[in-house]
């Protein structure tokens, strides 16, 4: 979903743990304008990650601001609170239930992040379990290595040991089962598919040692994002939705990155025939322009909730902000936006041109895997072409060829020895051209700085001899 690294100020920069430093500074960016961002002085990048994979209209989209500032003008801010609302958030919430169609869903509830949106689905599925009288149907299971946020139980979703160290996390309800990531897990000789079935028994057996009655849902992004640009191996959604439908699990649906069109398709669930009964919604929703997360909520779980609210008086949920006006009057539009100019067309136009440009490069002797699907993609590099054999984490790869991609003019993600890529909708073919160049060129100078690293060690370990 997003970004790890959030605290400003040179004084809360990770420490220096050896080798060779990387340029640490703020980049501090000014303005936007298409598939590009400007720094305060002057200099341009082409933003290969839509901002945080939010972005995909790109920098400053006429319609999104003036839909904006029209809602500015005649309603700034209104609640949702006791049956209150505004006509933006009723719109859109009858926009995303039309759009939304591998499952039919009832019900909407806004949040402002998707961060929140994955909180709010932990306190809908319990409050549905208490409804149905299963107080112990409480447990939640997620992926190693996923992301669902940065908000104390959506930060213990994810499967990133980075954001529980020191945090006290994940709480006891969350359990984690295996990372679908083929290249780095399968078995010798193993298929896709039959690596998809081990890792759905595993899920199986994890469900049994912990008692059925204890499960409540499990949570997944269709495509892992943050953790990697993970695509799920043949026949997984499958299997994996034939374990829960057995034990009666519900399924969350992580949408935030994968949403509106990324994929190829206008949800991820489309791509991969998921069945979700609740799915987390954010980022592209409002084009990243205002803070928007939604919640979707199928028809058999709103009616529990509806009921059991009624026999209580009140659904005690909800944020100062849910359903801002003028974040649904945005949203409303990029809606719009989307339909008219068939982002899901444009994504599959633009995207093999992506995905096969970027692949070339695969044969380079730092890069264990290139992966994505769509408008998404992350390269990971190791040494040997081997998941198993990692650079020493004080070389930091991933950090150094996103600094050289800097230096040419762009910007990506790293994280470890890996970086992502999700270029705005906007992105046209010279753009691509652009992108696929200065990937090259940041590439050279990393197996350069690779080869240096090496050289060094032999020479630290001859002269220890």
């Amino acid at each position: 979903m997003g970004s790890i690294n959030g605290f400003m100020g040179h004084d809360m920069l990770p420490p220096f743990t050896g080798g060779w430093q990387i340029d640490m500074g703020p980049l501090v960016v000014e303005k936007s304008e298409g598939s590009y961002v400007y720094d305060i002085n002057g200099k341009k990048y082409l933003d290969t990650l839509s901002g945080l994979w939010c972005n995909p209209l790109g920098g400053s989209e006429p319609r999104l601001i003036e839909a904006a500032n029209k809602q500015l003008n005649t309603l700034p801010f209104y609640h949702s609170f006791w049956n209150r609302t505004t006509k933006p958030s009723l719109d859109l919430s009858k926009e995303l239930l039309d759009l939304f169609t591998a499952n039919k869903m009832a019900k909407v509830t806004f949040t402002n992040s998707g961060s929140e949106a994955n909180d709010t689905q932990v306190k809908l599925v319990w409050y549905y379990n208490n409804a149905l009288g299963r107080p112990k149907k409480k447990k939640f299971i997620a992926q190693k290595k996923a992301y669902h946020g940065s908000t104390y139980i959506s930060a213990g979703l994810s499967g990133i040991p980075a954001l529980h160290y020191q945090f006290d996390l994940p709480p006891p309800f969350i359990l984690h089962t295996d990372c679908p990531h083929y290249w780095r897990y399968h078995l010798p000789g193993e298929t896709e598919e039959e690596f998809a079935t081990r890792l759905a028994n595993n899920l199986e057996c994890l469900i049994l040692k912990e008692g059925p009655e204890t499960v409540a849902a499990f949570i997944a992004e269709p495509v892992m994002g943050g953790g990697g640009v993970i695509v799920p191996p043949a026949t997984y959604f499958d299997k994996i939705q034939a374990v829960l439908k057995k034990y009666d699990i519900l399924f969350i649906v992580d949408e935030v990155v994968c949403g509106f069109g990324r994929l190829g398709t206008m949800f991820g669930c489309d791509k991969y025939n998921i069945k979700p009964d609740l799915v987390s919604l954010a980022k592209a929703l409002s084009s990243g322009y205002v803070p928007i997360g939604a919640v979707l909520i199928s028809q058999e779980i709103s009616n529990v909730i509806v009921s059991e609210s009624n026999k209580i008086g009140v659904f005690c949920h909800g944020f100062t902000y849910s359903g801002h006006p003028v974040a649904c009057a945005v949203a409303l539009e990029a809606l719009k936006i989307y339909k008219e100019r068939n982002v899901v067309e444009l994504v599959n136009k633009i995207s093999p041109k992506f995905q096969e440009g970027l692949k070339a490069f695969a044969d380079s002797p730092i890069i264990g895997e290139i992966r994505g699907t769509g408008l998404i993609l992350s390269t990971e590099f190791v040494d040997n072409k081997n998941p198993n054999d990692p650079f020493p984490p004080q070389w930091q790869v991933g950090a150094y060829f996103g600094a050289q991609c800097a230096k040419y003019g762009m910007l990506v993600s790293s994280s470890g020895d890996y970086i992502n890529m999700a270029p705005p909708f906007t992105l046209t073919f010279e753009e691509l051209d652009e992108l696929m160049s200065i990937y090259g060129k940041a590439l050279k100078d990393t197996e350069k700085k690779v080869e240096e690293l090496k050289s060094q060690k032999k020479e630290k370990l001859v002269a220890k001899a």
